[in-house]
């Protein structure tokens, strides 16, 4: 379950919003959100794409943590 708290979105990784296709649908969101060029998108979600589950979440909190608190 994906909740927000003072204005940053919390969540489960445990839960649904937790699988990789949820991930990489929130960061295409968010760098669309953020203004970013879709360009600058396709690194991203290449870089998320490019190895294993653990890879895809560092990267996500290293682009969006400020904005994303992952749990689980």
């Amino acid at each position: 379950m994906s909740i927000v708290i003072d204005g940053k979105l919390h969540l489960d990784l445990s839960g649904r919003d937790g699988n990789a296709f949820a991930l990489l649908a929130i960061a295409n969101r968010f760098a669309t959100r953020m203004g970013l060029e879709d360009e600058e998108k396709s690194k991203i979600i290449g870089e998320m794409q490019s190895s294993d589950y653990n890879n895809l979440v560092e990267v996500f909190d290293k682009y969006f943590g400020e904005h994303v608190e992952l749990l689980g």
